[in-house]
């Protein structure tokens, strides 16, 4: 074997990671985000109004003159704290309506009423044109 040629096949360096390019990238980022914080003090934004609550828009109309109707479970109806007949609904919400300017109405319900009574209730206020109606969704003592 004296006449082969020998290949003289290179040395493989280690790959390594380089930090320097590494630390350049980093910095041009930071830069490049602390350039643009500052710019965004120059950005022109739209002026806007906001509204500022007052401190006595409207007083409260006194409660005395809302109305409220209980509904309990055995189908009994409240005018009021006041037991009346259902039937005696309609006639109570029309004179009701006559009398006072602003006519509100409070629905609520002790712990066992009824649905299909609570609805006829609200039927009842509908029917007379009474807009301003809200339902208590908190339950109470029946007659309280």
């Amino acid at each position: 074997m004296e006449g082969a040629t020998q290949i003289k096949v290179p040395h493989r360096k280690k790959a390594r990671i380089e930090i320097i390019p590494l630390i350049d990238v980093i910095f041009f980022l930071l830069a490049t985000f602390v350039l643009f914080t500052l710019s965004l003090n120059r950005i022109q934004s739209v002026p806007v109004d906001l509204p500022v609550p007052n401190p006595n828009p409207m007083q409260p109309k006194d409660k005395d003159d809302m109305v409220t109707i209980q509904v309990s479970g055995e189908g009994a109806v409240f005018w009021n704290r006041e037991l009346i007949d259902m039937s005696e609904l309609p006639s109570r919400i029309a004179y009701y309506k006559t009398q006072t300017q602003d006519p509100r109405i409070m629905v609520a319900g002790d712990e066992r009423a009824k649905f299909g009574a609570t609805i006829t209730v609200l039927d009842e206020i509908r029917k007379a044109g009474i807009e301003k109606f809200s339902i208590e969704t908190r339950t109470r003592p029946t007659g309280k």
